[in-house]
């Protein structure tokens, strides 16, 4: 595969930075009837796409992009707390995964890239979770414990899941296109 150049990293990091808010602002829904306040979005899927393509750095760096923008523009309920949390969460993710895939660039390689990335993205929530959120919504942290098992687990493995898959089927034909271009 080509390396490509600056301008055309820029290129596809605006591209893919723009369609993760778009999807983030027409798909979202709850995943779990017990728990409609954990919003799916697929908005991750650009960010490992393109981290595919350019690298853990760049997937991290869209990452910050989205959260910012996102935040600030799309659903800013969380506020600073919330972009903090959706920058740590998939940014661990898409560093994870990329870095795992750009060190031998196969098939294999970017499944256990999503695989670990996922579990890395779960570890991170179920901390930052326990750690920020008695915080943020002003509850005992038992509150949050008593969550964790039926929804905040189960939530992101799920979304982890969902995104790794559709990033899984979807990468190489957009690889192919991108790189014939």
């Amino acid at each position: 595969m080509k390396k490509f150049s600056r301008t055309q990293s820029m290129t596809i990091m605006g591209i893919m930075t723009a369609l993760s808010l778009v999807l983030v602002l027409f798909v979202n829904f709850p995943l779990l009837p017990a728990a409609p306040f954990l919003r799916y979005d697929p908005a991750d899927i650009p960010i490992l796409i393109a981290t595919f393509l350019l690298g853990p750095w760049a997937g991290v760096l869209m990452t910050l992009l989205v959260s910012l923008l996102q935040g600030l523009f799309i659903s800013g309920d969380g506020g600073p707390i919330g972009m903090a949390m959706h920058f740590l969460a998939t940014g661990t993710f898409a560093f994870v995964a990329g870095s795992i895939y750009h060190h031998h660039k196969t098939r294999k390689a970017a499944l256990m890239g999503l695989f670990f990335g996922s579990l890395s993205m779960l570890v991170i929530m179920v901390v930052l979770n326990i750690l920020v959120t008695p915080y943020f919504l002003g509850v005992p942290v038992e509150v949050v414990y008593k969550l964790l098992i039926p929804a905040i687990i189960p939530f992101n493995i799920l979304k982890a899941g969902i995104n790794s898959i559709l990033t899984w089927i979807i990468y190489k034909p957009i690889s192919r296109f991108i790189h014939n271009m």
